[in-house]
């Protein structure tokens, strides 16, 4: 029993998830950073405020706070574009240049027969094993 849970946590793809979660964690405190000290105070130079936080609709007696919404999607897109342009396309810029794309498979010179079935030249206008006309 113990040693089917070692194989399974020793796996590969387990491992990965692992190193990529831990990763991520720290990667996603980066972006917060950058988010709370570079472009909130970029925001608040050019609207007046750091983020929309300030942004609430009354109803009915009750507050809807869309601001804090708008600022967590403003973060989403921004941690959205960090990892697509610092980890995405690099990563496929180095794939691309490491491994190549595969040649064109080369057609087939050949095609089959229609009377007896063999494999005849494509340019043949006659089968050279039963002399039928193609």
């Amino acid at each position: 029993m113990l040693k089917g849970f070692r194989d399974f946590v020793l796996r590969g793809n387990v491992m990965d998830l692992a190193v990529a979660v831990i990763i991520g964690a720290a990667f996603t405190s980066i972006v917060t950073a950058l988010t709370t000290n570079i472009i909130n105070p970029l925001l608040g130079a050019v609207i007046g405020k750091p983020n929309f936080d300030y942004l609430v609709a009354h109803l009915h007696g009750g507050e809807i706070k869309y601001g804090t919404f708008l600022t967590a999607v403003v973060n989403f897109l921004l941690i959205a574009a960090v990892v697509y342009f610092f980890l995405v396309l690099p990563t496929q810029y180095l794939l691309k240049r490491f491994n190549p794309p595969a040649p064109a498979p080369v057609p087939d010179p050949t095609k089959p027969c229609p009377q007896c079935l063999s494999d005849i030249p494509v340019a043949a206008t006659r089968c050279k094993f039963c002399t039928q006309p193609v």
